[in-house]
Parts: C-alpha cells; structure tokens; sequence
C-alpha cells in the first residue's frame, strides 16, 4: 500500500457525550506484514495527518479540542512504551494517520412499530507504520464509531485514548 493510499482512507473523529467512556460502538482492525521483523524497529517519524472534519462550531469536536494533537500525542505515549523514540533525520518506520467523518450514514432506527432509516454520522481514524525505503505499509490499524452531537473534551479524550491503546495493544514484538 502506498502511503498516498492510506491518507486518503477512511479517518476517526471518535466523540461522544456521556459521563461513562462507552465503546460498544467502536470496532478496530489492524494488519501486519506478516514478513516483518518489529524487533529492529527502534525510531519512526511522522508522515503528517490528514485533517480532521472542519468543524467551527463544534458539532463534532468540541471547542477548543486537538484531536489531530492528541491523537499524535498517544501513538507517541504508546511507540514510547515499545521503546521506540523519534527521529526525523534516518527514521526506521514512518507513521501516518488520517481521520474523517461520513455524514450521510444510514441505519435502522430502533424501533419496534416502524422500519424507519435515521442519519448517524460515523468516523474513522486510520494509522499505518510505514517502511520510509519503500513505502509500503508494514502495519495498518483501523477504527470507526458512531458520532454523537455536541460531545465533552473528557469524553472525546477518552475514546481517543481507548481506541489508539486498542489498536497497537497486539504491536507485535
């Protein structure tokens, strides 16, 4: 897969307004090369992001909330923890990550006496690790959720947060 590829693909914006972090509704899947030795992988820098919806008025995003930065911040926290460090200058993975929303999905609304479609908008947020020789994507995580209107920062940070511990939980070693 080429790195173009994977920025334009489906993004995340993961959100939601309860006091609880639900999660019912997020589902992840990841890939790997499966001739990868993840051993030798110490660094990594950053391809950049693709940029989450435009969202000035905080429908989706709440105001004042980075989810491009905090999104960075926890795959940094969790390379970290892998023993990984960034370097930009001879890097050997190169991450990249998109997001976006689909604001036109459908689904059967739950209700007994009607067969009726409601609009629920979805996201999804996309990360691949790839090899800076070649381009190829060595590993490649996906995740989307529901959309919820007029979401929290703690909630939001939170789903965030759970999504990227979820996808690179099974980093292989």
């Amino acid at each position: 897969m080429k790195q173009g590829i994977l920025l334009l693909t489906v993004g995340i914006m993961l959100l939601a307004g309860c006091s609880s972090v639900p999660t019912k509704d997020i589902q992840i899947e990841t890939q790997v090369s499966p001739r990868t030795n993840f051993k030798a992988y110490k660094t990594y820098s950053w391809l950049g992001t693709a940029e989450i919806v435009n969202d000035p008025l905080g429908q989706w995003e709440p105001p004042a909330f980075d989810a491009d930065t905090e999104i960075k911040y926890l795959i940094d926290r969790e390379l970290r923890k892998r023993g990984m460090s960034e370097n930009a200058a001879n890097p050997d993975l190169i991450v990249a990550f998109g997001v976006g929303v689909k604001m036109r999905a459908l689904k059967f609304k739950q209700d007994p006496e009607t067969m009726m479609l409601e609009n629920v908008p979805i996201g999804g947020l996309v990360v691949a690790f790839l090899d800076p020789s070649t381009d190829f994507a060595l590993w490649a995580g996906t995740a989307t959720a529901e959309l919820m209107e007029e979401p929290d920062m703690k909630t939001s940070k939170a789903r965030l947060d759970y999504v990227v511990t979820q996808m690179l939980k099974d980093w292989p070693e």
